[in-house]
């Protein structure tokens, strides 16, 4: 698939990562509908691209909202051959901490988010490409998944993040071998450490410190590095059922 033919859409598509594939895939011609909670940003976002995107306000951990979401990007661009998943949270707690024992609630939060968020965009998404024509290489879509390095090395505080992102993980495979019948594709991306808004409003002493961990190169990840990679797995009907880790090299520290 070629990105000038790539119609998706993209969640968490008002900041970071999100964005940053959606201003690939507009740049090449492609079409693209900016999935997000925060409208404010998603608006502005989607003006800034132009014609060729719009946005829909949408909690991606709620299914109503996710069908409505992805029946109006039916409705604007006539066709879903690409979901990005890029929505989540990454909020720290300990699973015994000072003030006790993590909240059920925050670990089910983490979970309905960034997991269960995931599940709902990609399932509703792939009935949507189920009705496509396929291409010339029988492909009707792809699915892209936004895991962490966290689902290998997940350090103290992550109990609960890096739950979410291996199950991701773990589901890459079972999810593309059900969907190959179909000509849907699936990966996952497990990025480092990348310079998200989260990440860019810590002092730069920190950021350059954080960075500073990836042996090569020594810095942060770029946004538009991950929207390389991800325009690399929508045009290269090779990359299937795999988790691919982007992330310079860094294997974390317990903390």
């Amino acid at each position: 698939m070629q990105l000038k033919e790539t119609h998706a859409v993209v969640t968490g598509g008002a900041s970071g990562l999100g964005h940053a594939v959606a201003k690939r895939i507009v740049q090449a011609g492609g079409k693209v509908m900016l999935l997000d909670v925060n409208e404010v940003q998603g608006t502005a976002a989607a003006a800034a691209l132009g014609e060729q995107s719009a946005f829909i306000a949408t909690d991606v951990s709620d299914e109503a909202a996710v069908n409505g979401a992805i029946e109006r990007a039916l409705e604007r661009m006539g066709s879903i051959n690409a979901a990005i998943n890029c929505a989540g949270i990454a909020t720290p707690a300990r699973l015994v901490g000072k003030q006790g024992a993590m909240a059920g609630a925050f670990f089910r939060k983490m979970i309905e988010i960034n997991l269960v968020g995931t599940v709902l965009v990609a399932k509703a998404a792939a009935v949507a490409m189920q009705k496509n024509a396929p291409n010339s290489q029988g492909e009707r879509g792809v699915i892209v998944m936004t895991a962490s390095v966290a689902a290998f090395d997940g350090q103290i505080g992550q109990v609960a993040y890096s739950a979410s992102k291996g199950a991701i993980v773990g589901m890459t495979l079972p999810m593309a071998r059900e969907l190959a019948s179909s000509g849907i594709r699936v990966m996952t991306v497990a990025p480092g450490l990348f310079a998200t808004p989260m990440m860019k409003g810590l002092p730069q002493e920190a950021q350059d410190s954080l960075g500073k961990q990836t042996p090569f190169p020594p810095r942060l990840g770029e946004p538009d590095e991950y929207a390389a990679l991800v325009g690399q797995i929508i045009e290269n009907v090779m990359l299937n059922g795999e988790t691919i880790r982007l992330d310079g090299a860094v294997r974390m520290q317990p903390r």
